[in-house]
């Protein structure tokens, strides 16, 4: 257990610190940590498969400021961990995930907002100093402490939770476990509905029931419905592009006998201006 959980450490730094070293990557969604997981764990199946259940409950997930909903990347590393090396059943590791998640967010907001200020003195004096070397040593010193804490929690969970939640696995009821895969089917489209509030709008409200209805009724694959869906996006561009250029000639004639009177008035003022001289 020592090992999975020094793995799951890893997955956690990696994918957590990694996305924000070179700038967000987006390599910290789930759909991402749980194939890195999947492939650290030997179980790519099972990873991807948990990856994209999360990502689809994270996706409404928005940070705002300091604020922070969830924290999707530890949820999703703990959530692909036990469902790998302990057998849990995946809906039941995804109703798991989100609790987690929620508590990783007070453990980010903490190192963010409260830990992190102790560096704030002394980046504002190195950035006086104009130190650019003192200032690059500095800001990744935080970055390995903030992510380093991450991975700790993700040891220590995985180290010494692994045992309690097997226990607490092999005690649930069967109609209680039945209750905790339900709960977990029906988490994705929490995420989606919660995403769905954010953009829904008029105009994108018939694209929105036309994908119901070949997923419902037509029993269309998603890869189907993504394909319409593009063939949608190429039509719709075509066709503004159509406008676009219409308006743009409509415009450039609408100019044209403005600068050409605008020439010729230069013209005949250069050769008023002309013979005044040689007057």
């Amino acid at each position: 257990m020592l090992r999975t959980a020094i793995l799951a450490a890893l997955c956690v730094f990696v994918c957590f610190g990694g996305n924000w070293l070179w700038g967000q990557t987006m390599i910290e969604r789930p759909l991402v940590v749980g194939l890195v997981a999947g492939i650290i764990f030997g179980d790519v199946r099972t990873g991807v498969m948990m990856g994209a259940a999360l990502e689809a409950i994270f996706m409404g997930a928005v940070d705002i400021g300091g604020a922070l909903s969830a924290e999707p990347v530890t949820a999703t590393v703990l959530a692909t961990t036990f469902a790998i090396t302990l057998n849990v059943n995946q809906k039941a590791a995804l109703a798991l995930a989100v609790p987690i998640g929620v508590f990783a967010a007070f453990i980010s907001m903490f190192l963010k907002n409260v830990v992190m200020n102790v560096f704030a003195p002394a980046v504002d004096k190195v950035a006086e100093k104009d130190d650019a070397k003192a200032l690059t040593r500095l800001h990744f010193t935080m970055w390995f402490l903030n992510y380093f804490v991450f991975s700790l929690v993700t040891f220590f969970s995985v180290l010494a939770g692994a045992k309690p939640v097997q226990a607490l696995v092999d005690r649930i009821p069967a109609n209680l476990m039945a209750g905790l895969s339900a709960t977990g089917g029906l988490l994705p489209a929490v995420g989606f509905a919660i995403l769905m509030r954010m953009l829904w709008s008029k105009q994108l409200s018939p694209f929105y029931f036309l994908g119901f209805i070949l997923t419902a009724y037509m029993k269309l694959p998603s890869v189907a419905v993504a394909a319409v869906g593009l063939v949608i996006v190429i039509v719709q561009w075509l066709r503004d592009k159509q406008v676009m250029d219409l308006q743009n000639k409509e415009k450039k004639l609408a100019t044209e006998p403005q600068s050409k009177a605008s020439n010729e008035s230069k013209s005949s003022s250069a050769e008023q201006e002309e013979e005044d001289f040689f007057k």
